[in-house]
C-alpha cells in the first residue's frame, strides 16, 4: 500500500511511458524532427504526474498514515483534495507526493467516519470544488493518532539508536 513516494526524475517516467516516440527528451524540453522546444508537450504531463507519480517506488507506509496527514492538514484550515496534496508536499519539503489514487479513497472514508465534513465551493481558479474541513470527532481521531504515531516513532528511534 504504498501511498506516498519520494521524488524522482520526471524525465526518466516521461521516456518510460513513451518509449516509441519519434523524439527524444531532455531537462529543457523535447527533439523532435531537428527542432529544439523547451515547452512540455501534451505527453509530458499526466494527472498522475501532477499528483507526484513517479517510477520509483517508496516502501509502504504504515497504515493509517496518509489519514493522519490529511487530518492533520485539514486542522491548519478547510482544503480541496489537490490544496491537501500541495499542502502535504510542500510540509514534507517535497519528500512526499501524495497521489491522487489514493488521496480521493481516503477523503471520501474520512468522510463516510464522519472525521471529515464536505461542501461545494468555488477553488481560486474559478472551478467548482469539494472542500473539506475537520470535525470535532476529526479533530479527536487526530490527536489519537498523532499520540500513537509518536510512541511508535519513538520505539524505533530507541532501537535504531541501540542497534
Amino acid at each position: 500500500m504504498a501511498v506516498v513516494r519520494r521524488e524522482t526524475d520526471a524525465r526518466k517516467l516521461h521516456q518510460k511511458r513513451n518509449p516509441a516516440r519519434s523524439h527524444s527528451c531532455f531537462e529543457g524540453g523535447c527533439f523532435e524532427g531537428g527542432l529544439t522546444t523547451r515547452r512540455l508537450q501534451p505527453h509530458h504531463v499526466t494527472p498522475n504526474l501532477l499528483m507526484g507519480a513517479t517510477d520509483k517506488q517508496s516502501g509502504p507506509l504504515l497504515p493509517g498514515t496518509l489519514d493522519m496527514l490529511i487530518l492533520k492538514t485539514l486542522s491548519r484550515e478547510p482544503m480541496h483534495g489537490y490544496g491537501i496534496a500541495l499542502s502535504i508536499q510542500r510540509a514534507s519539503q517535497e519528500a512526499l507526493k501524495v497521489e491522487e489514487g489514493a488521496l480521493y479513497p481516503a477523503l471520501h472514508r474520512l468522510e463516510v467516519r464522519g472525521l471529515l465534513k464536505a461542501e461545494w465551493g468555488t477553488s481560486d481558479n474559478n472551478r467548482r470544488a469539494k472542500y473539506y474541513r475537520l470535525t470535532a470527532t476529526g479533530r479527536r481521531e487526530l490527536e489519537r493518532e498523532a499520540a500513537e504515531w509518536n510512541r511508535t516513532a519513538g520505539a524505533i528511534m530507541r532501537v535504531m539508536q541501540t542497534a
